[in-house]
């Protein structure tokens, strides 16, 4: 690609790690920070109930949310179709656009995702995919290393690896040796509650397919000779028929939404007994809570598995809407349960 190519294109990172590595909670430290100028942020979030496009405060950034489902399947068309009309804007003075940012859903195969940024016209013409981040939690990442191959896919992938939420881990070898066993040659940094620098995450290059293990080159060709691959990227026939709340048989999204406010006590209780009934299954939980005590001002949370991260009070409700709305992505747990614990809970 000649120097005349990298100047005309505008550089897309790719953000990817499983549910709970702490994307979000990246961006928000980065999306004010002047480095980020004429950056857009486009945000996927897993299920038809999105909560991260309301907990970004975006100041004068444009951040898009796609529709429900993984990026990688169901919206991988409307990627595209966000990416041209982010460039119609720029080409219209409309908004400045010096880089993209696309934070994929904790679920999503990235391999999809980069095979599609590399092979469409459009995206080859006016982008290029300058790198694959992929943060990786250092609390939890060896056991969700060992189940879920989409982690796998994430790590094998990236040009650069972030471990994360290293304050709450007792060590970080074992997982550097797994990540490491995936990726040899990727540099990594270490963050804590999202502190890194930017100039990691946002460095300007060109992904090489060529520079990655003999696995992901594999992977990268495989998809794009596929069927499915070739006829994905500009029709989605079958999208009515796809539930964007189930990623497979075990895994679902949904969310619990209660109008009236919840009682301090009752929900913190609520995520206790949640957590140890059921954590290795609460894949990710996140939510914003109208507490009886405050109701001026939500109470904003996330959790992985086990780990239930400090809540946040806010000064005012992001939105209109000031009802309670937690999302849960879990591993074979019915709705109807957890329903049943919180009501049971914060009955009057």
């Amino acid at each position: 690609m000649s120097e005349l190519d990298l100047a005309r294109q505008i550089p897309v990172v790719l953000l990817t790690g499983f549910l709970g590595a702490g994307k979000t909670t990246l961006l928000q430290r980065l999306i004010n920070q002047p480095g980020m100028q004429g950056t857009a942020v486009v945000v996927n979030e897993f299920g038809e109930i999105a909560l991260d496009h309301d907990l970004i405060e975006t100041g004068e950034e444009t951040v898009i949310e796609l529709d429900g489902g993984c990026l990688c399947c169901t919206v991988k068309s409307e990627l595209m179709a966000t990416l041209q009309d982010l460039y119609r804007r720029h080409a219209e003075n409309e908004i400045v656009l010096r880089r993209v940012v696309i934070e994929t859903t904790g679920l999503a195969d990235p391999v999809p995702i980069v095979a599609s940024l590399l092979a469409d016209k459009f995206a080859g013409y006016f982008f290029r995919l300058a790198a694959v981040v992929t943060l990786v939690d250092a609390v939890s990442g060896v056991a969700t290393l060992a189940r879920h191959e989409e982690a796998r896919r994430q790590v094998a992938v990236a040009d650069r690896l972030i471990l994360t939420k290293l304050d709450l881990a007792e060590t970080a070898d074992e997982i550097t040796g797994n990540v490491r066993a995936l990726n040899p040659a990727a540099p990594i940094a270490h963050a804590s509650m999202g502190d890194v620098d930017i100039s990691f995450v946002l460095e300007d290059g060109l992904y090489d397919p060529g520079s990655k293990t003999v696995d992901v080159q594999a992977w990268l060709r495989d998809e794009q000779l596929s069927p499915a691959h070739q006829n994905h990227s500009h029709h989605h026939d079958h999208a009515h028929h796809h539930d964007v709340n189930r990623h497979n048989e075990r895994i679902r999204a949904f969310c619990l939404r209660r109008d009236e406010p919840v009682a301090t006590q009752a929900f913190e209780t609520f995520l206790n007994l949640l957590r140890f009934a059921r954590g290795p299954d609460l894949l990710r939980v996140k939510g914003i809570v109208c507490l009886a005590e405050e109701p001026d001002h939500p109470l904003v949370f996330h959790a992985a598995q086990h780990a239930i991260h400090p809540a946040v009070s806010l000064d005012q409700w992001p939105t209109a809407d000031r009802a309670t709305r937690i999302v849960f992505i879990v591993d074979n747990i019915k709705p109807e349960q957890i329903e049943h614990m919180l009501d049971s809970l914060t009955a009057a």
